[in-house]
């Protein structure tokens, strides 16, 4: 099997090295090259200077944090299953007195108390159009 081939540095640690043993050999005392280092978070850097990172804010990330939060998809599901929820009671029992509470347990039911406020919330932006084409129009007395 091929033996590996050294790197520049592993030649110039070896170096090092066989200079620091010839004179141990020779008697003389070797003085050894003391490497500065620093204490960052209570563990030795050595060879660099301990730093603070200097973190930047950019548009794109926030962006990603507000539509990524989970606040956000649970008023999406709310206001999905509000929608849902009526649309089934409307078609199942169209005169039924429980059809204005179908909205707010479907959203209940998908994304909580955050989906019950975004259900209430589009229903203040959206205009009211309870037009419902399964229904006669009742007979007005005279």
């Amino acid at each position: 099997m091929a033996k590996k081939k050294r790197s520049a540095k592993q030649k110039a640690n070896d170096k090092r090295l066989g200079r620091m043993a010839k004179a141990r050999a020779a008697g003389r005392k070797v003085k050894r090259k003391v490497k500065s280092s620093t204490k960052k978070g209570q563990v030795r850097k050595t060879a660099r200077k301990a730093f603070k990172k200097v973190k930047r804010r950019s548009s794109v990330k926030s962006m990603k944090s507000i539509l990524g939060s989970s606040t956000l998809k649970k008023v999406a599901l709310g206001v999905g299953g509000g929608v849902m929820a009526s649309a089934l009671i409307s078609y199942v029992a169209p005169n039924s007195s429980i059809a204005r509470f179908a909205a707010p347990a479907g959203a209940y039911a998908l994304g909580g108390i955050e989906g019950i406020i975004g259900n209430f919330a589009l229903g203040m932006l959206t205009p009211r159009t309870t037009t419902n084409a399964n229904v006669a129009p009742q007979m007005e007395a005279l």
